[in-house]
């Protein structure tokens, strides 16, 4: 699959390299909305995520890469995830075909 949104080889080199497995599709379209929250809102709003990726987030969460998430202002992430998940938009959202 290629494109805008898409999971491709390059993606899943990133993200092998950097977090020590391969990612869903569900978890790359995640990421635009959980940058959007850290830039913005600072926290999630509960009812624009479904369960499964509230289990991906129980996941990064239990990884040590993110902490809070739908209390006011408590949504954080480390610097390296912070990295990660700007590497993998730039691929994935950014200089796609």
């Amino acid at each position: 699959m290629t494109g805008r949104g898409a999971l491709n080889e390059e993606i899943q080199v990133v993200a092998k390299k950097r977090l020590g497995r391969k990612i869903t599709l569900r978890e790359l379209r995640l990421m635009p909305y959980i940058d959007y929250c850290l830039k913005n809102e600072r926290r999630i709003v509960i009812y624009r995520i479904n369960e499964e990726e509230r289990e991906i987030m129980s996941a990064w969460r239990k990884s040590g890469w993110l902490e809070g998430g739908a209390s006011a202002d408590s949504l954080a992430v480390t610097k390296d995830f912070y990295d990660t998940i700007q590497e993998i938009l730039w691929i994935g959202y950014v200089t796609c075909d």
